[in-house]
């Protein structure tokens, strides 16, 4: 069996290299001709696999019977294609949402050292409560911080669940305007969905973005066309009165520069680039070319994570909650790295090939849960949030 795989998808070797050959192919270069005699491809996010792609390589007589994508994400995508032509789709659902969830906090960490605030004191809106958005209202909360949540889909789920068995606890979710006039931060976590009545293509429009209230936090770690940029943009640039974290934009890779320099957090669609959550995508989708190839999946997940490079951090008194956050959060990952990265090789390489060349060297990060903690007798206070945040947490 030949698997053509995106170069940075790690561990291919050791996990599809029992499974067969690996030919390694840059994602942005991966095309109909690439997989012309290949058995199965296994992408991540910046391969677009549409209709026209797959018609070609069907007409091709191409032995193509599996696509696998290492990420939450399938907007790249075209799933009816593949299922009119037999070829077996697999997705890597929760794969990156711990990392996603570790960028949102350092980030919010980071602009509250900036802007001399106090999170504790913010009220959060997310805007998509699915793998990542859930997992960022369960660690807000556990850290003591407010939340408003705005996901109408699962609320028409839900709805219909409950005429069918009883209510189900729909209380909590907020539509979006709710959140824009009553929260201090607002965090995109959409999917892209194009049409339909949940739409979220230009989600937050020029409308949305003029009512955003000075002083308010704009996060968008979800999909770049989530949010109409030029609006946007004009808002920075005009009143400059609101703080845009932007990991996901339009035309990526090819971003607009303007407003990646007016934004306070710029970075190149790296939210989710743990090395946990790329391993876990690869192993999710070797675990399933395995299952449709009829093969035995002996590989778990723990024999491809290496030891981190901070395993242990002691914490004793003289922080305050504020610091230690920071602390601990920058131990693993510093996002303000990733801005200045982009707006280096941007400079040295332009837009277009300095966002990919972030993303194809991104260095070695781990996630939160890697650190442990060890709380002496003046810190044990920081324990809640601390743990809250994320972070493995003893008391010695």
């Amino acid at each position: 069996m030949k698997i053509v795989v995106d170069a940075n998808v790690p561990a291919a070797e050791a996990c599809f290299g029992t499974l067969g050959e690996v030919v390694r192919v840059p994602g942005r270069e991966i095309d109909a001709a690439t997989v012309l005699d290949a058995d199965a491809l296994v992408v991540r996010s910046i391969t677009r696999v549409d209709a026209a792609m797959i018609e070609e390589v069907k007409r091709s007589g191409s032995p193509l019977r599996f696509i696998g994508t290492c990420t939450i994400g399938t907007d790249h995508m075209d799933e009816q294609a593949l299922a009119d032509h037999g070829i077996a789709f697999a997705s890597a659902p929760g794969c990156n949402a711990e990392a996603v969830v570790d960028y949102v906090l350092a980030s919010l960490a980071t602009l509250a050292e900036r802007q001399d605030f106090r999170l504790a004191e913010r009220r959060v809106g997310i805007v998509g409560v699915g793998n990542v958005g859930g997992r960022l209202l369960g660690r807000l909360t556990a850290m003591g911080i407010e939340c408003l949540a705005c996901d109408p889909p699962r609320v028409e789920a839900e709805s219909i669940e409950e005429e069918r068995t009883g209510p189900e606890g729909l209380a909590g979710f907020h539509d979006l305007d709710t959140l824009i006039d009553e929260c201090d931060v607002l965090c995109l976590h959409t999917p892209l969905v194009s049409e339909g009545p949940h739409a979220t293509h230009h989600l937050l429009d020029a409308r949305r973005i003029a009512a955003l209230a000075p002083g308010m936090v704009l996060l968008n770690a979800g999909r770049g066309d989530c949010v109409d940029g030029r609006a946007l943009r004009q808002r920075l640039a005009g009143q400059g009165d609101i703080t845009a974290v932007l990991d996901v934009w339009e035309h990526e890779p090819a971003i607009d520069a303007a407003l990646a320099d007016l934004a306070g957090i710029a970075t190149p669609h790296v939210a989710g680039y743990s090395l946990d959550g790329k391993l876990r995508g690869t192993h999710q989708i070797y675990r399933a070319l395995a299952h449709h190839a009829g093969l035995p999946a002996r590989l778990t997940i723990n024999d491809l994570a290496p030891p981190p490079p901070v395993a242990r951090l002691v914490l004793d008194g003289g922080l305050s909650s504020e610091e230690a956050l920071r602390l601990c959060m920058r131990v693993v990952h510093d996002p303000r790295r990733d801005h200045d990265s982009l707006h280096r090789e941007a400079r040295r390489l332009g837009m277009a090939k300095g966002f990919d060349g972030c993303r194809t060297h991104y260095p070695l990060r781990r996630e939160f849960a890697s650190l442990e903690l060890s709380l002496r007798e003046g810190a044990l206070g920081l324990a809640p949030l601390l743990t809250g945040a994320g972070f493995r947490v003893a008391t010695d």
